[in-house]
């Protein structure tokens, strides 16, 4: 553990000693009104955008105006295998091997696609097993598909729950409901970081528990991709998927990302949707062949890469690229260690972090509950010149992301709520 000291000179001196600090300025910080840098905490929600992605957009723009369909083969970066100039960095960021990744779709549709073939639920194995304070868009989706085979949310749905007076979940709880319920179990869909919490869940425990009972085990790693170490592969999942416009500043509503377990890469016999783009390479264009399908993630792809939003998420990747993971979740765990130790400083009884204490339980991400706070204090934080995020009831999250945040922004970030709550 760091040995963190109060005071600004002690921020200015961390971001001055930091190797990844030149990063910052490969993005886009947006300002007030009087031209000043806004604190921007909500890499979380959305992150910032790199510099680069216009130009590598604008490449895109250029070969489609000068080439036109012949970009396909012809561009700087020929359309028609766009998709793998990614699979490589993201393969990286994930911890997955090549074969297991593809960018494809968005994030909800992926994870439909994935339960076409890790949910085949029958008459005594049909339930599905999620955290309770899941992400909204996660239960809306296996909901529906409990529906679309037959069952009853109601009776088809089991949460994973807290204890009384608890936020965070615990493993042992998990076990008490497999043990009672696990050979009903067919799926368990976990959020690898759950996204008001913060807490960051063993995937690996996870799998090898929901193995045991027979049942496959996907996660949700929209809060855990560019975050956190999610080591996708050694996790044993069968499959995860993950948004990329939050720590991987791909933009609002860019593609996403899916991981499927390499044990998995060559089987025929898994029921799937499929499309021209998960036909053999070779022969796709001969346009009147019997399926052929591709070999890993891959195989689960539908359709033609959008190129435009693998433009940017490639200006993206590629600084991710350059940076590493290791360093960028070393730094991580410092700053929000850092943020962390200066909000208990302020010794305020009505404040109280409901995120993981453990550095390795979480991610950048720190949700700050304020007791008897509305959104008012929120929109009063906003008027400072912090952008953060507000979730109900009474939930702040910052999320202080290596890439671009600094240690005198988590500084004047606490400052600020201090002379807010002081006011």
């Amino acid at each position: 553990m760091p040995d963190y000291k109060l005071g600004l000179d002690y921020a200015l001196e961390q971001d001055r000693n930091d190797s990844l600090k030149h990063y910052r300025s490969l993005f886009h910080i947006p300002k007030d009104i009087q031209g000043n840098d806004l604190i921007y905490m909500t890499g979380n929600s959305l992150g910032l955008q790199p510099k680069q992605t216009k130009a590598y957009i604008d490449q895109e723009l250029t070969d489609w105006a000068q080439l036109g369909v012949e970009g396909h083969t012809e561009a700087k970066n020929p359309w028609l295998r766009y998709h793998e100039f990614l699979t490589e960095n993201m393969s990286k960021i994930v911890g997955a091997k090549p074969i297991e990744v593809v960018v494809m779709n968005t994030l909800t549709a992926n994870l439909h696609f994935m339960m076409v073939s890790f949910y085949r639920p029958t008459k005594t194995r049909y339930k599905i097993l999620i955290e309770s304070d899941a992400f909204p868009s996660d239960k809306y989706a296996v909901e529906s598909q409990l529906r679309h085979h037959g069952y009853d949310p109601k009776d088809g749905l089991i949460l994973w729950q807290p204890r009384d007076h608890e936020e965070l979940l615990r493993y042992e709880d998990l076990e008490d409901i497999l043990k009672a319920q696990g050979n009903e179990i067919a799926l368990i869909l976990i959020g690898g970081v759950n996204y008001y919490t913060g807490q960051y869940f063993d995937l690996k425990r996870i799998t090898e528990l929901g193995h045991a009972f027979g049942c496959h085990v996907g996660f949700d790693c929209a809060h855990g991709a560019g975050n956190v170490q999610l080591n996708l592969h050694d996790s044993g999942a069968d499959f995860a998927v993950w948004c990329t416009y939050k720590y991987l500043n791909s933009g609002p509503g860019s593609l996403a990302g899916c991981f499927v377990h390499e044990r998995h890469a060559h089987r025929k016999d898994l029921v799937r949707f499929t499309g021209w783009w998960s036909h053999n390479k070779q022969t796709r264009f001969n346009m009147r062949q019997e399926f052929d399908q591709l070999p890993g993630a891959e195989g689960w792809q539908m359709s033609n890469p959008p190129i435009l939003s693998m433009a940017a998420i490639k200006a993206s990747l590629d600084i991710f690229n350059e940076a590493g993971m290791d360093k960028l979740t070393e730094k991580s765990k410092k700053l929000t260690g850092y943020f962390e130790f200066l909000l208990k400083q302020l010794g305020e009884a009505t404040i109280r972090i409901i995120t993981p204490h453990n550095p390795n339980e979480r991610g950048c991400q720190l949700s700050i509950q304020v007791r008897n706070a509305d959104k008012s204090l929120h929109e009063k934080l906003s008027h400072s010149g912090v952008v953060s995020d507000w979730r109900e009831p009474d939930v702040i999250r910052c999320a202080p992301v290596p890439l671009y945040n600094t240690f005198e922004e988590v500084f004047m970030l606490v400052e600020k709520l201090k002379h807010i709550l002081h006011a």
